[in-house]
Parts: structure tokens; sequence; C-alpha cells
């Protein structure tokens, strides 16, 4: 087999890069920083399949009309420690950053604030959104819906998306703690490496048509494509025997928290297209939270107390084989420090979409 080509390129001029891509199609260019700067930080952090390699994704999204460039984000509704934007189908990473900034601003005041969103389209890595509460020593919080892929316990169709939640927290000398989880077993894309090399995927990763677990991948794939039935399964498995339906629990959270609560589409109702197969607005939603930890006790002391949990978790007994003991997070933080000093990698494919999204756009490219 061939070796795979890999390029490196600096953050800074792949952020601008995206910027100047969002600004070329009409995006205004505030919300076309923000948008490429969530991307470039899923990058940095190794979550490389929510990365510039979707940058063409929302291209075409803004090209078809399914993600509006001249989108009008509103608060619809409005308490002092909540609100509910309403994203004008938009760009989902600029409302997203905004409802951020408006919960750590009702928490500064009060305590607490909680912000959703809702016709909204992807918002990127769900991590970003509650890290941005670290700066002011809060615990954040942010989870969204998305395009459906996971079918529920004992369930035929898929229902729900991957319905990631994020949850991070500040340390003292340690590195923040930080959640950033999709509550199903595996995200699609590993799917997709099981199908290009032709080789059975692992038990209990997806189910067929039938509802039945299945081992080809290449199946499941096809089967997304007709929404044929069958998906990916929820956090722990088919079936009960292995907590599955926990994970399920987990996904149907999310749907509540970030589309029922502020009045998006949920389950199967997202990404609706027409009868002749034109994508619509996406219609998703998002939810996001902010907690002031000295409405509870001293900064300093829950930064000490979260130093020496981080530590005594670090420090006990291996298992037979393995030399360390993570926190959430500290891989990603390690990559980051890692890429910010050599740059990041992309694949060969991957610069040569953006190689020719910069020749439609007349955007220059030095990658």
């Amino acid at each position: 087999m061939a070796q795979e080509t890999q390029f490196r390129i600096w953050p800074e001029e792949l952020k601008e890069f995206c910027t100047r891509v969002f600004v070329a199609l009409g995006v205004p260019e505030r919300d076309a920083y923000i948008t490429a700067d969530v991307l470039v930080a899923a990058d940095l952090r190794g979550v490389d399949s929510h990365g510039v390699a979707r940058l063409k994704r929302y291209v075409d999204g803004i090209r078809t009309g399914m993600m509006r460039v001249d989108a009008k984000p509103r608060v619809v509704h409005e308490t002092p420690t909540t609100a509910t934007i309403d994203a004008d189908g938009g760009l989902g990473q600029p409302p997203s950053y905004r409802a951020m900034e408006m919960a750590i601003a009702k928490a500064e005041k009060l305590g607490a604030g909680f912000v959703a969103v809702r016709n909204s389209n992807h918002y990127g890595i769900a991590g970003y959104y509650a890290m941005m509460a670290l700066d002011k020593d809060m615990i954040g919080i942010s989870t969204t819906n998305a395009d459906v892929l996971v079918v529920p316990t004992f369930g035929r169709n898929a229902m729900f998306g991957t319905n990631p939640i994020a949850v991070a927290a500040p340390a003292g000398k340690e590195r923040p703690f930080v959640l950033d989880m999709a509550t199903s077993v595996v995200p699609r894309g590993k799917l997709e490496v099981y199908d290009r090399l032709g080789k059975p995927m692992p038990d209990g990763w997806a189910t067929d048509e039938t509802g039945v677990g299945t081992t080809d991948a290449t199946r499941v794939l096809r089967n997304f494509a007709t929404r044929a039935g069958g998906g990916l399964l929820p956090l722990g498995g088919e079936g009960e025997l292995h907590s599955g339906h926990k994970g399920y629990g987990l996904a149907l959270l999310v749907d509540i928290l970030s589309a029922v609560l502020p009045g998006a589409a949920y389950a199967d109702l997202v990404y609706p297209k027409t009868p002749d197969g034109k994508p619509l607005p996406a219609n998703i939603g998002h939810f996001f939270g902010a907690l002031r930890i000295d409405g509870f006790r001293p900064v300093h002391e829950f930064k000490a107390d979260m130093d020496e949990l981080i530590t005594r978790i670090k420090n006990s007994p291996k298992a037979q084989g393995a030399d360390r003991i993570y926190i959430h997070g500290e891989k990603e933080f390690e990559k980051q420090a890692e890429r910010e000093a050599n740059g990041i990698p992309l694949h060969e494919k991957v610069v040569a979409t953006l190689r020719q999204i910069a020749v439609e756009l007349n955007v220059p490219f030095s990658g």
C-alpha cells in the first residue's frame, strides 16, 4: 500500500485562509473569523474530523442555500439567567460563540447562565465553547444534536446524531479537565476507514437495516445514504448487556436540551429535504451553560482540589502494560502544543480539496 502524504501548515495561515474563503462567499468578516477559528481549533487539538477537512461541507452548504450568509441571529426569549437565540439558518459557529458569551455574562452577574440556540447548523467541536468559560474561572457546558446516524436501543432506524457532550472545568497547576465526547460508540469516520480497507469492523459498533448487529461497514454506510435503516450504536453498544441504553439516554438528553428546549428540530426531523432531494435548512439546536465556581466555594480552593484530584488519579496504580493514566483533554492539550510548534498535518486529499476551493474562490492558499 502506498504511503499517504501529509503536509504541515501553520495554524494562523490556515485560519486566515478559511476566513478569506468564508468572506469570499459573503459571510461577514467577524463571523468568518469565528467559524475559521473553531475549525482550526479542532485540527490543533487533533480532532481532524471536525477541522478544515469539513470546509467543503460549509462551502457547499452556503452555495446550496442550506446555510445562509445573510442570517441575522436574534434573541427570541430571555430571562436574567437564560435565553434562546434563533440562528436564522446561518452558520452554526457565530451564534454559538455569542450564545456562550451570553451564558458567561449571565453567570458573571448571577452565578449561572444557560443559552440555547435553534434554527442552526453544524457548530464544530463541542469542547471549543465549553472551554470559553475557563478564562473566567467557570465550568462550561456545551451540547448539540446532529445529523441522524445512531439507533436507539432495540430500535431499527437511526433517530439521533452522535450528539456530543462537552464539559470544561479549570484547575490550578494542572491542565483543565475537558470532556468532549460523542454519545455513540464510534463516529461515522471509523466505519469509513474499515470500508476503505475492505475489512470487517468490530462487533458492537453498528446495526444493519434489520436492527441487528453487523461487522459490514460498507453495508451500514450504504444504508446511511439510502436511509434504509440501521446505524451506529449508542455508547455501550447493542442492547442492555453492555449498557447501550445508557448511551441512548445520553443522546436523548442532548436532543432534549439542544433541540426540544429551544424549539429546534429533533430526532430524525433534522436536515430535512424537499421531495426532489434538495437540502432544506438543518434546524439543529445547541445548548450552552456556564457556572461560576465562586458561587459554590472560593475559586482557589476548588482549583487546589482539582489539582489534587487529577494528580491522585494520574499517580494511582497502572494496569499491566500501561505506563500512564490520562485525564480528559490531556491528549488534546499535548497535541495542540505539538501542532502549534510544528504546524498542523493535513492529509494530501484534504490539501487537494482546499486547493480546489482556493482556485474556485480566487483565494490564496499556501499549502
